[in-house]
């Protein structure tokens, strides 16, 4: 296997890890950030929608180690560096999750 798809699929693993380390209140600004809403469906993760119907979240590989995390919310879909630290992923999600917002209708 490939170094960096390994190094990749690690990163991937080690994001779940790290949302243990999130408050209740950060994996619902994560959820948003990522899908657009701050609910899970009734139905559970399985019946995320996306711009045309359902649509599963998804980590795609993106970006240098010095970009933040990015997100694509019609798709569920996180692009995320291959930071190489448990440590700089979790910041970085923390600085992409609590100082952006979302586009909104006032």
């Amino acid at each position: 296997m490939n170094k960096r798809v390994s190094d990749f699929q690690c990163c991937q693993r080690c994001f779940y890890g790290k949302m243990e380390r999130f408050n209740n209140e950060q994996r619902l600004r994560l959820l948003q950030f990522v899908t657009g809403t701050s609910s899970v469906p009734y139905e559970g993760f399985t019946a995320l929608r996306g711009s045309n119907g359902l649509r599963r979240f998804c980590i795609e590989k993106w970006g240098k180690i010095t970009s933040l995390p990015r997100a694509h919310t019609c798709f569920n879909r996180l692009d995320l560096p291959p930071y190489p630290s448990y440590n700089m992923l979790y910041e970085k999600l923390l600085i992409a999750v609590e100082e952006t917002s979302t586009f909104g209708l006032e």
